[in-house]
């Protein structure tokens, strides 16, 4: 543990222990929105692999994969990633090559990254594969003793591997990153460059602060991010937005985004039950919402929402056609804020897309960013992303002014976020400049 300790002293940060949370990750200097804070490759990790789609085992590409001979089971892009994963994947392999085909393909994501974990510590320990100080032999024995007691303290330490627009590719264990705890107003955001797990601070961290990130979606009511922290990390957050819960401004955010909307059509107030359990009060206008007409709208999406699952995503316009009914009776039943509304509104503009129908999608996009400026921090990277669809739509419908405001505030915020030195963030940052020019062509132009 000293020599973790001297390498994160070197790099601004020390490991100590909170009396509430256990151990947490310090800064023992001021940290900068955008600059790095740690970065750790995964001790163990494994693709997100389905009956249609594999990637390699080594660096999660999906181009050119060839299955292991010896096992069938894992795939590589080439012989540079095989030999590369060799040390460890001779182990697996050999287990894997006794499995009959019918529990090989019981074999979860989980039950193989932590079957690979135990590998690789047996190997480092018996000197097969090589130690650094950020594989800290305890802090792994540690993540195994746990694992050995309870296999849901897998999913507690485990981090979804995603690309730079937040699209699972895997998971991996990242020792030293699990050290660092949640918080539902984090102020630093884990993102990933391939397999790296890169953590960047999202606002000034001053010397001696807490390292946070945020574990969930943090996009709801503080009673479902409670809920959804207790069932999959088993504990309760303490951060400052949950302990606000209870209070006037956390209930009315609450009946904002997961409440119901005014009967009044014009009026944007929020509803919270009445005294006497009959129905839903406005509290801008006043106006009460009958409980029996919220059901009858409840019982109408029901059945839609079921059919939207099921329907196959192959077949564009029937299920364009589902997610519209099921928008227009949330929009009659849910707050123009309501993350069900986003939600389904995120659904149409992913099959719009899928159907180049740019102008539609375009529209969609304009819709849902309010709500994401609501529920998301300012240097949030989901709110990037959707800043930088709406500049993509926007140039290619020949919108290029907006294209250009739209651009801007997206790297604005994946600067932030990803970082300006990552391919993804010289993508974005040419195309500003393209749209920037082509601004200035066009306004040049008009004054010739």
């Amino acid at each position: 543990m000293e020599d973790l300790q001297a390498d994160l002293l070197a790099n601004g940060l020390t490991v100590s222990t909170a009396p509430d949370k256990g151990r947490c990750l310090l800064t023992t200097k001021d940290f900068s929105p955008g600059e790095v804070i740690i970065s750790q490759e995964p001790y163990v990790s494994v693709p997100n692999n389905s009956a249609v789609h594999s990637r390699c085992e080594r660096c999660f590409r999906s181009h050119n994969l060839k299955k292991c001979s010896a096992c069938h089971v894992v795939w590589y892009c080439g012989s540079t990633c095989q030999k590369s994963d060799w040390k460890l994947h001779r182990v697996e392999c050999n287990a894997l090559s006794r499995l009959e085909k019918e529990r090989q393909k019981s074999l979860t994501p989980s039950i193989r990254l932590m079957v690979k974990l135990y590998m690789r510590r047996n190997l480092q320990s018996e000197k097969i594969m090589p130690t650094t100080t950020r594989d800290n032999y305890n802090l792994v024995g540690a993540l195994v003793s746990q694992i050995a007691e309870n296999f849901s303290k897998l999913a507690c330490n485990a981090h979804t591997i995603c690309d730079p627009e937040l699209r699972p590719l895997g998971t991996g264990l990242y020792p030293v990153i699990s050290i660092i705890n949640h918080s539902c107003l984090p102020n630093s955001v884990l993102v990933f460059e391939e397999k790296l797990a890169v953590v960047r601070a999202v606002q000034h961290i001053p010397k001696g602060t807490e390292v946070l990130i945020s574990y969930i979606e943090t996009a709801g009511s503080t009673i479902t991010r409670q809920k959804t922290l207790k069932e999959q990390y088993l504990f309760t957050c303490t951060c400052p937005r949950c302990m606000t819960m209870g209070q006037y401004d956390d209930i009315r955010e609450s009946a904002i985004l997961e409440g119901y909307r005014c009967k009044d059509d014009r009026c944007n107030g929020f509803l919270l039950r009445d005294s006497e359990d009959r129905g839903f009060i406005c509290q801008q206008c006043g106006l009460v919402r009958n409980k029996e007409e919220i059901k009858k709208l409840a019982t109408e999406l029901k059945p839609l929402s079921n059919k939207a699952t099921m329907s196959s995503s192959s077949h564009y316009l029937e299920a364009i056609s589902i997610y519209k009914m099921i928008e227009k009776l949330q929009t009659k039943l849910f707050h123009p804020f309501s993350i069900n509304l986003m939600r389904t509104r995120e659904d149409i503009l992913k099959i719009l897309m899928e159907m180049k129908d740019w102008r539609a999608a375009l529209a969609y996009c304009k819709l849902t960013i309010p709500v994401y400026q609501r529920v998301y921090p300012g240097f949030h990277p989901l709110l990037g992303l959707q800043f930088y669809t709406c500049g993509k739509l926007e140039w290619l419908l020949g919108e290029t002014e907006d294209a250009v405001k739209s651009l801007t505030k997206a790297a604005d915020i994946l600067q932030i976020t990803h970082g300006t030195n990552t391919s993804f963030v010289k993508e974005l940052l040419l195309k500003l400049e393209e749209a920037r020019a082509e601004v200035a062509y066009k306004r040049s132009s008009k004054g010739e």
